[in-house]
């Protein structure tokens, strides 16, 4: 698998760059790790309602092909966008979400952070009240408010074309967070969205996004 720094980058050419280098694979074309950081902007995905948008100011809003609802990429934030040929990977994509998110799991655990998945909501999840504790969600979901007591730290939508994905996991190191507070993030109202350094933990985005990027090379591999 071929990784590739990208910097930060404008997330339009970028998304173009994926669907460009996605429709031209061949089958032996190398898997890649395109690893960047984004200006600010709100991307929506196909299931994406427009009432989950509630005030985006000065902030584009683009619309995408990927699965999900709408997110929002800006800087302090690592992205990275898995570039697999799932048919030669010999998995599934169930199964390529549990390794993008075990991967997260474990940078998170790098930086001694318990991730959490919750039922039916792709991404990682931590406790606002303990992020280290190590204990594992207990008890029934609240169905009312299944997100109660936790912060997204972790985003995923995904694009799968002839077996080949594309988009990918965006997790959160150290940014401005206020502009989640103007969407529904992945249309869920009073969702919060939190990062590394909120939780207390001192990382560069460099840092977190070598670990990242380590992490999937190795729970993505056939």
């Amino acid at each position: 698998m071929e990784t590739r720094q990208l910097g930060r980058v404008d997330y339009l050419p970028t998304y173009q760059a994926m669907q460009d280098f996605t429709a031209a694979r061949i089958e032996t074309t190398p898997d890649a790790l395109w690893i960047c950081e984004h200006p600010a902007v709100y991307t929506q995905g196909l299931a994406g309602k427009s009432d989950h948008i509630l005030n985006p100011g000065g902030i584009p809003v683009v619309q995408t092909n990927r699965g999900g609802q709408v997110t929002f990429h800006g800087p302090g934030q690592v992205v990275v966008y898995p570039l697999i040929d799932l048919k030669r990977a010999g998995y599934f994509v169930k199964e390529y979400v549990y390794r993008i998110e075990e991967s997260v799991i474990r940078t998170l655990a790098h930086f001694s952070v318990t991730g959490h998945r919750v039922g039916g909501s792709p991404g990682i999840y931590v406790r606002m009240d303990d992020p280290f504790s190590h204990a594992a969600l207990s008890g029934p979901v609240n169905s009312a408010d299944p997100f109660r007591g936790l912060g997204k730290i972790a985003a995923l939508g995904i694009k799968v074309s002839r077996h080949c994905t594309y988009h990918g996991v965006a997790l959160n190191v150290a940014m401005d967070l206020e502009p989640f507070s103007r969407i529904n993030p992945c249309g869920y109202a009073n969702l919060k969205t939190t990062d590394l350094s909120t939780i207390g933990v001192s990382a560069s985005w460099q840092e977190a996004a070598d670990v990242l990027g380590q992490k999937l090379a190795t729970y993505l591999a056939p």
